[in-house]
């Protein structure tokens, strides 16, 4: 049995600070990918929400909170929440029943409104709560976490702060031509070197929403499309024990005394999972968007996703091989250098450029000749997930 489900439609409503109900892009991305499907709302016989955890009771149900507003139509609902791995995990959900033939038409649905400031854990005391522990004990915000990182690729592998200005250079350069995208401005290196705390080798917190409408292949031939892009894997696997490298919330890491650390490490298992069922391997690829919450973590996820050997990620963007025109484009979205954060969207946004680049829509950002593409991000508490589109 084929593994493969279609693409049919893709959806966004631009990243920004808008102030207004989550829903509301929710409900714009939607109706962009159903369009873009050519699939009418009463069509769809499944939705999943990712789910956003600032917006009160709404935000706790998103599928249901996406459907009500769109019109209550019957249609099976499902939210789910993963942190930034929600868009992808909520993509997996809808994949599986149309695998198992409970559906043939999907509607996948991720929006956020985020407050000012960076991310920060609702409120109230929760001494059990790592993410809690982590803010209030520690103090260790997201740009702690991505600092933390940035000075372990210096000390490993001796990168240096122009290697990451030049990760920002590129994506800036990549999200010039994407109408979603909320800074659409080049940058230069001695901008980003002089900024602030070093806050342009960051990306801000924003409000947006992306839609996909996923359906059988079969279906997909009724419509008259013999081709569509395709989703041929999703991992969302988990570490293993014991997990030697450091993710917050986590303040420690597992010993190592008594078990052997695994094979892969957490990030380059996300991607090999995806590989493996996808039969492809990195070598396949002709485009990936990759997470780049800092600029110092796109140059990590270069190696998990099996670009390059392990401390080679710098040559790599030295060399302009992840720029438009090089050997393996990443990011050519404009990342989230260009968009910020959007909790529940940003998989699903990621999902949206690539089926964009495959069909040869992206507009003075195109990849050429693209025919496979890879997402990867990760969540808090051991979520990961990848996602990999064949043409």
């Amino acid at each position: 049995m084929s593994k493969d489900v279609a693409i049919l439609g893709a959806g966004m409503h631009p990243w920004g600070k808008w102030g207004r109900n989550f829903v509301e892009y929710g409900v714009h991305a939607a109706r962009a990918a159903l369009a873009d499907a050519g699939v009418d709302w009463q069509d769809v016989q499944f939705i999943a929400g990712g789910e956003t955890v600032r917006n009160g009771y709404a935000g706790y149900v998103a599928g249901s909170s996406i459907a009500q507003a769109l019109g209550w139509s019957g249609a099976r609902v499902a939210t789910a929440y993963a942190a930034c791995a929600s868009g992808a995990s909520a993509i997996d959900i809808a994949r599986a029943r149309i695998l198992a033939g409970l559906c043939d038409v999907a509607l996948v649905v991720g929006a956020d409104t985020t407050p000012k400031g960076f991310l920060a854990p609702s409120g109230g005391t929760r001494t059990q709560d790592p993410d809690w522990l982590r803010f209030f004990l520690l103090g260790a915000t997201n740009p702690t976490y991505f600092a933390f990182y940035a000075r372990r690729r210096m000390e490993l592998y001796g990168s240096t702060e122009k290697d990451w200005a030049a990760v920002k250079i590129k994506n800036a350069r990549h999200g010039l031509n994407n109408p979603n995208a909320r800074y659409r401005k080049e940058e230069t290196e001695e901008e980003i070197l002089a900024s602030a705390m070093r806050l342009l080798n960051i990306c801000t917190t924003s409000d947006g929403g992306a839609a996909v409408v996923l359906t059988s292949l079969e279906y997909a031939h009724k419509k008259g499309i013999s081709d569509p892009v395709k989703v041929s894997a999703v991992s969302t696997v988990t570490p293993k024990f014991p997990k030697t490298v450091i993710d917050l919330p986590d303040i420690a890491t597992d010993s190592a005394a008594a078990a052997a650390p695994p094979e892969l490490t957490f990030r380059d298992s996300i991607a090999a999972a995806a590989y493996e069922e996808a039969g492809l391997g990195p070598e396949d690829l002709d485009l990936a968007e990759v997470y780049d919450l800092s600029t110092a973590l796109e140059l990590d996820w270069y190696e998990n996703i099996g670009l390059c050997k392990e401390g080679e990620a710098e040559r790599l963007i030295r060399d302009g091989d992840t720029a438009l025109g090089g050997r393996i484009p990443v990011n050519p979205s404009g990342g989230l250098a260009c968009f910020g954060e959007a909790v529940p969207a940003q998989a699903i946004a990621q999902v949206c450029e690539v089926t964009w680049q495959l069909r040869g829509q992206a507009t003075g950002r195109q990849v050429e000749n693209a025919k496979v593409g890879l997402t990867i991000n990760q969540g808090l508490f051991g979520h990961g997930s990848s996602v990999i589109l064949t043409k």
